[in-house]
């Protein structure tokens, strides 16, 4: 008598940032035989230098913050002087204490992450990896690339995640002139922070070291900070920066950065120059793509290098899928997460919701924070969507009265005739909570009626969602 057994279903992973972990989980879950190669340790970059370490020092910016804010709630700090009088004590920051715990919480976060893994069966190995070919992984494990692990696999995942971007004339040197993935290793606050680039990751961080005491610099090329993003959110932030200190240059672009004796100058391309203690260059990511064989396994890539997928995030070969900043998918880890669960339920023929990503929430962690879903005022007001625009500020909403909450605002944007939810803005301390109900409404296309008719709690911020929904009532 002949017995046949099915053969597991074998899944290669390369690269164990938010894609990769998921895509292996869910390979594991659904009974494959999963590897996954990881060069740097589990969780990737957004785990060790990236989302983890750097919302955890925003989180400590924002506890000075209110700190600092509470004397407008009737709070007030002494320290009795040598007198027996009672001083008002000053805040004072111990970054490189700052620094070990959010390294410390990354590295625990990774290895949490690779113990999960390991109690789901699945085979993590530590090394450099590459594609040889359509259904091959290779992990160079050893020093100078002489030991060779090989995986013969069924399909192959690949979320190998980006790196900063580095401008020729500004070369960070990991000291005066740093990117992000550097500024951990600082001993003090910074004297004078210029920080280079106004996107998302400039923004957050010029945020963060200025209420952590820096004075801080922005230069922006574009008219104001955060281009791309809501225009009314985008001109909040800048307000608050300039209103808390910051200088910010607008329609100004680095030409240079320089290190100095006991410093850094970036000069500017109209020939003016900024001297400061240190330089954060912050102008953008490359992804982590050249060399690992994915053109000749026939992988289309784009000209920036990132991989081209579909919405279930295959590439160009059927047995290659790819999530993560790598490709051409949003670079947001929880659409990295979703990519690689996509890819691995696609792949094994289970139930598969492709992802669309203009029903994508995100969040940008400023002070106060802004947060996104759906369609844009910008695309509304160009004619992409149909839709009526609502804005409700905070000032007006009780809760944000009693916590001293003076900037924001809720905004809802719905569809024309039906009042569908199309999206939303949010812009107020933790919007990042606050943008799900938003996120839910356009998920499943609730109206602004619908939306009106949960009970929010009062007092609470919260209800400016609902408020702003009573507000755009569709009468039948």
């Amino acid at each position: 008598m002949v017995y046949e057994f099915e053969r597991k279903h074998r899944i290669g992973v390369l690269g164990g940032g938010p894609g990769g972990y998921e895509a292996a989980i869910a390979g594991a879950q659904l009974g494959a035989e999963v590897t996954l190669i990881e060069r740097a340790g589990v969780g990737g970059s957004a785990v060790l230098t990236d989302v983890v370490p750097s919302k955890t020092l925003i989180a400590t910016a924002e506890a000075t913050t209110s700190i600092d804010e509470s004397t407008d709630l009737g709070v007030q700090f002494f320290a009795r002087g040598e007198t027996g009088r009672p001083s008002r004590p000053e805040i004072a920051i111990n970054l490189s204490a700052i620094n070990k715990r959010l390294t410390g919480l990354a590295r625990q976060q990774s290895e949490d992450m690779r113990g999960n893994l390991k109690r789901a069966g699945v085979r993590v190995i530590s090394g450099e990896g590459r594609l040889e070919g359509p259904n091959k992984l290779v992990a160079s494990t050893g020093r100078g690339g002489r030991d060779f692990d090989e995986v013969e696999v069924d399909t192959i995942v690949v979320s190998v995640g980006a790196s900063p971007r580095v401008l020729p004339s500004a070369v960070p040197d990991g000291e005066r002139i740093l990117t992000w993935k550097e500024l951990y290793n600082l001993e003090e606050v910074p004297e004078h922070l210029i920080v280079v680039g106004s996107g998302v990751t400039g923004a957050e961080f010029a945020s963060a070291y200025n209420a952590l005491g820096a004075k801080v610099t922005l230069i922006s090329s574009r008219d104001q900070v955060l281009p791309g993003e809501d225009a009314d959110a985008a001109g909040v932030i800048e307000d608050v920066f300039t209103r808390n200190g910051m200088t910010v240059l607008s329609r100004s672009r680095a030409q240079s950065v320089e290190r100095t004796a006991d410093g850094v100058v970036a000069t500017l391309a109209d020939g003016r120059t900024v001297e400061g203690s240190h330089c954060l260059v912050a102008v953008g990511a490359i992804p982590n793509t050249a060399g690992i064989g994915l053109e000749e396994a026939g992988v289309q890539l784009t000209d920036s290098g990132h991989i081209r997928v579909n919405r279930v995030a295959r590439t160009s070969m059927p047995s290659i899928y790819a999530a993560g900043d790598c490709s051409t998918s949003l670079p947001l880890a929880s659409v990295a997460s979703m990519q690689g669960r996509t890819a691995v339920f696609h792949a094994m023929g289970d139930a598969v919701t492709p992802v669309e990503l203009r029903n994508v929430a995100s969040n940008i962690f400023t002070q106060p924070e802004i947060a996104t879903v759906g369609w844009s005022q910008k695309q509304i007001e160009e004619g992409i969507a149909q839709g009526e625009i609502y804005k409700l500020p905070l000032s007006s909403n009780p809760r944000a009265k009693m916590q001293g909450v003076k900037d924001g605002f809720v905004k809802l944007f719905a569809r024309t005739g039906s009042g569908t939810v199309i999206g939303g803005v949010i812009v107020a301390p933790r919007a990042s909570e606050l943008v799900l109900p938003i996120a839910l409404a356009v998920e499943h296309r609730l109206t602004v009626d619908q939306l009106a008719r949960a009970f929010s709690v009062y007092p609470s911020l919260s209800g400016a969602i609902t408020d702003a929904a009573r507000a755009m009532h569709i009468v039948q």
